[in-house]
């Protein structure tokens, strides 16, 4: 039976907006945490400058596409949680890209606590999985958000009975990856042999071409035809390539 502390649980629920799993996880809340406030936002809208004015017992950052401010964080009296794509390995932004251009054999998401400083937090949980050499951006993203809709179920189950927050003693194994970092992955230029420009074009493919080309000061982005026939190798056409 659940405490009566837990009843009575003050609880932010930030997710990603126009997302099944993130509304899922927010349904299971509601039924058992009514007056739960409940956010979605996208990463081009700006951070709710409102929500620096909530106070309570839990945050719940689940696919968020907000860095939380740490002064926000602070007011979690239980605990701040995020629940993410990513093993240890991988922190950060563009964490499935890096794991295919990669081409890590395993993957994994992890729930962890939040601090200001992005996924350096304590390691709640995490769970890993096998991946293919036919897997894909989007497969292994697929994959990624099923597992982390049943660890959400299960963390927050113990969070209802009253019930510790889990330590994993897992560790992060690397600083987070940057925003430039995969903008740098994206680019694909005319000194890259055809195995580098082919393995990065299937680490920024998800649903559309995250790739670009630059030869000098031009630019020009990839489309999904220029991957089919590949005449992306015509406009980068070197030596190199044949």
């Amino acid at each position: 039976m659940e405490s009566n502390k837990q009843k009575h649980l003050r609880i932010l629920f930030i997710g990603k907006a126009d997302d099944f799993f993130s509304q899922q996880a927010a349904d299971f809340i509601v039924t058992h945490y009514p007056s739960a406030k409940i956010i979605y936002g996208t990463r081009q809208q700006l951070f709710p400058q409102e929500l620096l004015n909530w106070n309570g017992d839990l945050i719940i950052s689940y696919l968020s596409q907000w860095i939380l401010p740490g002064k926000l964080l602070q007011k979690a009296k239980l605990a701040a949680l995020n629940f993410h794509p990513g093993p240890p390995e991988y922190p950060g932004i563009g964490c499935t890209n890096f794991a295919v251009y990669n081409q890590a054999d395993e993957f994994g998401v992890t729930c962890h606590r939040m601090v200001s400083k992005v996924d350096t937090g304590e390691i709640v949980a995490l769970k890993r999985f096998p991946v293919y050499q036919t897997d894909t951006v989007y497969s292994i993203t697929q994959r990624c958000y099923s597992h982390i809709l049943n660890m959400f179920y299960d963390i927050f189950s113990l969070i209802m009975n009253g019930e510790d927050i889990p330590v994993s003693g897992e560790v992060w194994k690397r600083r987070p990856y940057l925003r430039k970092e995969l903008d740098e992955l994206c680019r694909l230029t005319p000194d890259m042999d055809i195995k580098e420009i082919e393995r990065r074009i299937k680490a920024t493919n998800y649903i559309q071409p995250w790739a670009f080309m630059q030869v000098g000061e031009e630019v020009i982005k990839l489309s999904d035809q220029d991957i089919k026939t590949r005449s992306y190798l015509a406009y980068l056409s070197q030596p190199n390539l044949s």
